[in-house]
């Protein structure tokens, strides 16, 4: 049985990149680069890439990235933006739980929600990071923005997707569970095909002290939490109750 993440992302590649939250690439890679320090020697791992859209922008100014999506149909709109850019980028279809690296990249990046948060379990979020921690080398970086579970205990959810333009999928909060800090919600959708579609979802929220021991239990140092404003990243945009999202930056030892 699929599940809700599958569903929506089985056919979805075209109205995705329409969609606001896929609108500020330009912006977050320019901070990729400068955490990077410009270092266009660096291996990069893109994990949950979707259409490709970091991993082609950041190919575009020379560095050399590796994107992995568990979407097949995502993976073929990467492919072919990638290939109308005249980049030679490797995609691969992998679960992000399972990654098939050991030791092989500088630096990660896990943006907006690429698979973790969006598990069924804690373990399974969990896994994610430890297997995108396999992948590493010492003295990476790691970048990836996640759902800050501090958002939902001062506002409501469903004021935050209101007040947002979507142009294919709509989500209607129907319970926070302050108890696993889970927003279940239903999910309205109109694929690349114009088919409709409504899936029962449920997305964990988390707070910096639970990212906090995770990473660290993983072999991280030095874990800064921001706010991840989309497509202006910054250092100065220091997390508060205000931001849905959180943008995480650690390293390894």
């Amino acid at each position: 049985m699929k599940q809700w993440y599958e569903k929506l992302f089985e056919n979805y590649g075209e109205t995705y990149d329409k969609e606001m939250f896929t609108q500020g690439t330009i912006g977050e890679c320019d901070f990729i680069e400068k955490e990077q320090n410009f270092d266009k020697s660096l291996k990069i791992l893109d994990v949950g890439c979707g259409t490709g859209r970091h991993s082609i922008e950041l190919s575009k100014r020379g560095y050399h990235v590796t994107g992995i999506d568990l979407s097949k149909s995502q993976l073929e709109k990467a492919k072919e933006k990638a290939k109308a850019n005249n980049l030679e980028i490797e995609f691969l279809k992998c679960d992000a739980r399972n990654l098939p690296f050991d030791n092989q990249f500088d630096s990660a990046i896990m943006l907006c929600e690429g698979g973790f948060p969006l598990m069924e379990t804690d373990e399974m979020n969990y896994e994610i990071l430890k297997s995108v921690s396999k992948s590493l080398k010492h003295s990476a970086k790691f970048i990836f923005t996640t759902l800050n579970g501090l958002f939902p205990l001062y506002h409501s959810i469903n004021d935050f997707h209101a007040k947002s333009s979507y142009v294919g999928v709509h989500s209607r909060s129907e319970t926070f569970d302050l108890l696993t800090f889970r927003d279940y919600n239903t999910t309205s959708f109109t694929d690349d095909e114009g088919n409709y579609h409504q899936i029962e979802c449920n997305e964990r929220y988390y707070v910096p002290s639970e990212i906090t021991w995770m990473l660290q239990s993983l072999g991280f140092k030095k874990i800064e939490f921001f706010g991840a404003k989309i497509g202006a990243y910054s250092r100065e945009d220091k997390l508060t109750t205000e931001d849905y999202e959180m943008l995480v930056i650690a390293e390894k030892y």
